[in-house]
């Protein structure tokens, strides 16, 4: 029987009822709405990099999209005139590192900051996922869905998406409030990804949007340089803060298949090649590295009002943003405010050890990674995460929302 802590990057989660991987188009809208049908519970899940899941049995079906096709519609080449964008479609079920690296071979700019981000395609644009100056957002052109209210499929453009920081539609339709499931579709959304067109452009040249980028590539912000660099530099930079997964997950059974076998070689070879490395383990593989066992970015960073951000101290990070209602507003770092807060890389809770070490602390390299040191709990994982926000919300006055689905777990800011 399959668990969600196989088939999650943070390794944790029980036991799951009926897991189902179809094949076809028409498999996995059958398998939504034949779940729908019964009225059980329904996930459908990607690469499992954003979900943590309670230790409990799941009495449901979880389905991941076995679909992982990538095509070029248009000719690759650039057609006659000014006009050099490059429509490609993904399956929701590719992964999505793989999506990046292909788009990057074939000389196509547009996701190459967005590049080791662990997860699905599908997955991508309800997250609307973003790194380094970039956002899948602005390369979207349209989403293939199937309704689960309507029992139809169709396209949804980016208007109809509503993107927004770290959210979209299909997110919101899941959420009475932040951090808080709706009554219906949770954890699924109502609208279900079955693949997605992006329009892209063809450019062997992209530009760095993010000053930490630009100062790993020793650049200034908004220069052109060949998307290859910068696709090697933001694996770089995200290797050293943890922030890549583990490749050894996939030779584990629940994940043989889910990711391109040449790309899980190189991912195996940046780890070997890294300080992170530690050595192998009995199979040959490099060692596990512990701080890729997590969801990655576990607390969105807060958007404040004018108001709430003055009471910050004056040298905590201010980004100009928009709130919800689509007022003016201020983001902060939620990494500057946990380690502020007095929760520092590698901090674990008193009496959180397990037999070989600690079983759940902060990433040794950057405070808003949750990480699994090898034997964690959901509880483990749970009580960590609210213990950072009830640090962060005394010290600061700041809710931390959770960028995880939360199955069977409460952590309502």
């Amino acid at each position: 029987m399959t668990s969600f802590a196989e088939i999650t990057t943070i390794g944790v989660g029980g036991h799951i009822a009926r897991f189902i991987e179809p094949t076809t188009r028409v498999g996995v809208i059958e398998a939504v709405e034949e779940t729908d049908s019964k009225g059980l519970p329904l996930c459908v899940i990607g690469g499992g990099s954003n979900m943590l899941v309670s230790d409990e049995p799941f009495e449901g079906v979880v389905v991941r999209d076995a679909r992982r096709r990538i095509t070029v519609p248009d000719e690759a080449a650039p057609v006659e005139g000014e006009d050099r964008t490059v429509h490609v479609n993904a399956e929701a079920g590719a992964n999505w590192d793989d999506f990046v690296a292909f788009t990057v071979s074939l000389g196509l700019e547009g996701v190459e900051g967005l590049s080791g981000i662990p997860g699905t395609v599908g997955a991508c644009v309800v997250q609307n996922i973003g790194a380094y100056g970039q956002e899948v957002a602005t390369s979207v052109e349209s989403v293939e869905v199937w309704d689960r209210e309507t029992k139809t499929t169709c396209e949804l453009t980016p208007e109809d998406l509503h993107f927004g920081y770290r959210s979209s539609a299909l997110k919101t339709s899941m959420y009475a409030a932040p951090a808080t499931p709706a009554d219906r579709f949770f954890p699924t959304p109502r609208y279900v990804v079955l693949s997605v067109t992006f329009a892209l452009r063809h450019s062997a040249n992209g530009t760095v949007g993010f000053g930490q980028l630009a100062k790993a590539l020793g650049v200034d912000v908004g220069a052109r340089m060949r998307t290859t660099a910068i696709r090697d530099a933001v694996l770089a930079v995200r290797a050293s803060k943890g922030m890549l997964e583990d490749p050894t997950r996939y030779v584990e059974t629940a994940m043989i298949g889910t990711k391109r076998e040449e790309n899980i070689i190189a991912d195996l070879r940046r780890l070997a090649d890294g300080a992170a490395s530690t050595g192998r383990d009995h199979s040959g593989l490099p060692a596990a590295d512990y701080d890729r066992h997590s969801c990655g970015s576990f607390f969105m960073n807060p958007i404040l009002t004018p108001e709430e951000a003055a009471k910050l101290p004056e040298d905590a990070p201010r980004f100009a943003a928009t709130l919800p209602d689509g007022g003016e507003g201020v983001k902060t770092s939620a990494a500057w405010l946990i380690d502020h807060a007095g929760f520092h890389k590698g901090f674990a809770l008193a009496g959180a050890s397990g037999r070989d070490g600690v079983r759940a602390s902060l990433s040794t390299r950057h405070t808003l990674a949750l990480t699994n040191r090898g034997d964690a709990s959901s509880d483990d994982i749970v009580a960590l995460a609210k213990a950072v926000q009830a640090g962060v919300r005394e010290r600061f006055g700041v809710a931390l929302v959770p960028e995880p689905v939360c199955v069977g777990i409460d952590l309502r800011p």
